[in-house]
């Protein structure tokens, strides 16, 4: 069992993927997308689900630190049914609040360049994402 790890903004998609036995979340990549243009990066998305037989998605969800969901958890949600539209499989909303935070702190203590941070910090994001998923599973 494979599941995909997902963190959506408005300019990237943070990509990470489980290990086969659930246990660890690993980055992968981060996708361009224009989310204005209505590009999600589908085709390479399509690429990796197909690559890592991935048959469950857990998509960060943002919600305000009240528990309402605003406009990015519109967004999320409305991601998430074009990813079981197009994949078939089930897709989770997972609460992200503070994930691209803490991703960030993650990376400044190691010590990672302000440049390099800015390349990672969405396929970092969607680690603990997937990392926060799997952890409550087990």
């Amino acid at each position: 069992m494979r599941i995909l790890g997902l963190d959506l903004g408005t300019k990237t998609l943070g990509v990470a993927i489980s290990d086969e036995m659930g246990w660890t979340a690993q980055g992968i990549e981060t996708i361009k997308i224009d989310e204005a243009g209505g590009d999600f990066g589908l085709s390479r998305l399509s690429e990796i689900v197909s690559q890592y037989g991935t048959d469950k998605i857990v998509l960060g969800f943002p919600k305000n630190m009240n528990g309402t969901v605003g406009p990015r958890g519109e967004a999320s949600q409305s991601f998430a049914k074009v990813l079981e539209n197009t994949y078939n499989v089930p897709v989770v909303l997972w609460d992200e609040r503070l994930s691209t935070m803490a991703a960030e702190k993650m990376l400044i203590s190691a010590d990672v360049s302000r440049q390099k941070r800015k390349k990672v910090i969405d396929k970092m994001a969607a680690v603990m994402i997937l990392q926060g998923y799997l952890d409550s599973l087990n």
